[in-house]
């Protein structure tokens, strides 16, 4: 019989490429993955690479989203008690118009409407999580500052005009503030403006010319509180149906990377199965190649 030299090497180089494909089997069984390098699948791990970049936009905007929606809620919240607040003032001047009051009550709708510009005042100043809500984008500075020394008293904006935004994963701008110039208006016009005015016409005590053209004007300015109050709202209807849509689509590629690169575990343990059995049959052969007097191959 004439033996072949390079058998046991060959024979030896199966069992180490069955070992490899052994360990390979059962590391895919066990992760649950097919791809787990890229040299596996190149153009499976690069498309698993960017699904993993699509997923990771949507987690970031989720958690932003997630953030700004507790904003405008504050937000939505503040200025329903601003409208509240106004409403009330409307509903004194409008009383204190009707030329049947004393002087002493008239001063006294004065001091309440003195209040409700404070309430408001504080209102449109207020902060959330260490930033004001009606600054621009001037974060720790009240936006707003009440100067008595003037008859009417006179409120200042010191914040800017500057709006802030946030990009959804597929582009578009979402608006998430206002300046509070916009809301509330800027030295000499709307809320504050109106209200100073109403305080001025009843601090005298005594009917003024002015008072009913002073109600329509505080009017007019709560009438601007509320709208800039619907775009914000809008705003907050976009960040959650976006956020909604981020969700969904991060499900959806999950689903898509997990059938990319992972592994059919019925099919592997088949394959690890058999992959075991010929790795038997070739230790099973050096076995009794072992126990075989080498010189019966060479006769």
């Amino acid at each position: 019989m004439q033996f072949n030299p390079n058998y046991l090497s060959q024979l030896a180089s199966s069992v180490s490429q069955s070992t490899a494909l052994e360990n390979y089997l059962a590391e895919e069984l066990s992760s649950g993955l097919r791809v787990t390098s890229l040299e596996v699948d190149p153009v499976a791990a690069a498309i698993s690479s960017r699904i993993a970049s699509s997923m990771a936009k949507d987690d970031s905007y989720i958690q932003a989203s997630t953030n700004e929606q507790s904003m405008l809620n504050v937000t939505d919240s503040t200025l329903g008690e601003v409208v509240t607040q106004l409403t009330s003032a409307i509903a004194l001047a409008v009383g204190g118009n009707s030329g049947t009051l004393s002087a002493s009550d008239m001063q006294g709708i004065a001091s309440k409407l003195s209040s409700i510009r404070d309430q408001v005042l504080s209102l449109a100043n207020t902060s959330y999580l260490g930033s004001n809500l009606f600054g621009g984008s001037q974060g720790s500075t009240p936006p707003f500052s009440l100067d008595t020394s003037t008859n009417p008293a006179t409120v200042s904006y010191q914040g800017d005009t500057n709006v802030q935004q946030i990009a959804t994963p597929t582009g578009q701008k979402i608006q998430l503030n206002l300046p509070g110039s916009t809301i509330f208006g800027s030295t000499g016009s709307g809320v504050f403006a109106a209200l100073n005015q109403l305080i001025s016409d009843f601090s005298s005590g005594t009917p003024s010319s002015t008072a009913t053209t002073d109600v329509s004007a505080l009017t007019d300015a709560m009438h601007q509180v509320s709208l800039q109050r619907s775009v914000l709202d809008n705003s907050l209807n976009q960040l959650q149906s976006t956020s909604q849509y981020a969700q969904t689509d991060k499900v959806q590629l999950t689903v898509q990377q997990s059938s990319l690169i992972s592994s059919d575990p019925t099919t592997i343990a088949t394959q690890l199965k058999s992959a075991e059995t010929q790795h038997e049959a070739l230790l099973s052969v050096i076995a009794t190649l072992g126990s075989t007097n080498l010189f019966s191959y060479l006769r």
